[in-house]
């Protein structure tokens, strides 16, 4: 006799005969519409990042002004700039930029950050969070015009009221000095939204019972902000640090803007000199040798940072 096979047990086996394949394809699917999302980002990325790298160290091999046709010319370009007084001057002044740059913008955005989360408002702290970010959404161009004219000299809205209080008008940006600490003035006002609201973000992920253990310790004030939030906030005045002077060394607007360079070529940045030497001379070669030794800078002090944060930095 013939024993009827039970749909009980006939079922499963056909359900994972069915299922494996069905989710196989499921899979495969969610993938492909994975990547079709981050499709456009790749093709961006490739063609407007990684592309003109490629191509700006090819170039700087070669002599071409655009019009006639490239010639090669191998080391030559980076001879010329090692021997070039001027562009040389440059990098040392984006030096200084960066260094009073990133430090005022970090201890400015760090204060900020600190004043803003002690507030109990929950509105305050999101008006003052506001308020703070949106130098960082308009353009560097239309803020440097506008703070041009108020570091004037005598028409300027700063020493109008620095005169008020009896000092006498600062040459802003007439002279070498004072010139580079308005452009520094002016980035800093630009930039510090995005690195105060990653402060505040930090801030926020810091244990609530850590800073009770440290009060109840008498750890307050500013001990307790340099032996507990500090280093409980390494990693992200890592990360700060490492974003702030990698923009620093590419400043171009500010400077150009407010100065052109000057007086003399005191703000004159490395940017400027390869922008100059790229479209104004159409010496195209020689701003890609340029470009190509302010990437390798960029990566050498992004390593450096790196490699001495194990030094400094702790991660909970």
């Amino acid at each position: 006799m013939i024993e009827a096979t039970s749909p009980a047990v006939q079922r499963p086996g056909l359900l994972g005969r069915l299922t494996e394949p069905t989710l196989s394809g499921m899979a495969r699917r969610r993938a492909l519409m994975g990547y079709l999302f981050i499709l456009p980002t790749l093709l961006a990325i490739i063609l407007f990042t990684a592309g003109p790298v490629v191509a700006s160290f090819g170039l700087s091999f070669f002599q071409w002004n655009v019009i006639d046709p490239p010639v090669f010319v191998g080391l030559d370009n980076f001879q010329r700039l090692a021997q070039d007084e001027r562009a040389l001057t440059s990098f040392v002044t984006t030096g200084k930029f960066v260094v009073l740059a990133v430090g005022l913008q970090i201890i400015f955005s760090l204060l900020m950050a600190l004043g803003v989360q002690s507030l109990q408002s929950r509105g305050l702290r999101s008006f003052f969070r506001t308020a703070y970010f949106l130098p960082l959404l308009t353009s560097a161009a239309s803020i440097s015009i506008v703070l041009a004219y108020m570091f004037h000299q005598n028409f300027g809205v700063i020493n109008f009221y620095l005169g008020k209080l009896g000092i006498d008008p600062i040459p802003w940006l007439n002279s070498p000095g004072w010139a580079l600490m308005a452009i520094v003035l002016a980035y800093v006002w630009q930039q510090i939204g995005f690195t105060f609201i990653v402060f505040t973000g930090g801030l926020t992920t810091i244990p609530k019972d850590i800073l009770e253990a440290a009060d109840l310790d008498g750890a307050t004030g500013l001990r307790r902000l340099w032996t507990i939030t500090i280093p409980l906030l390494s990693p992200t005045l890592l990360f700060v640090g490492v974003t702030g002077v990698i923009s620093a060394l590419q400043v171009f607007a500010e400077p150009y803007v407010m100065t052109n360079g000057g007086p003399g070529d005191s703000t004159r940045t490395v940017v400027m000199i390869l922008y100059e030497s790229a479209f104004s001379f159409l010496q195209i070669g020689y701003g890609s040798a340029i470009a190509v030794v302010l990437f390798a800078i960029i990566l050498l002090v992004t390593a450096l940072q790196f490699k001495l944060s194990s030094r400094w930095v702790f991660y909970q």
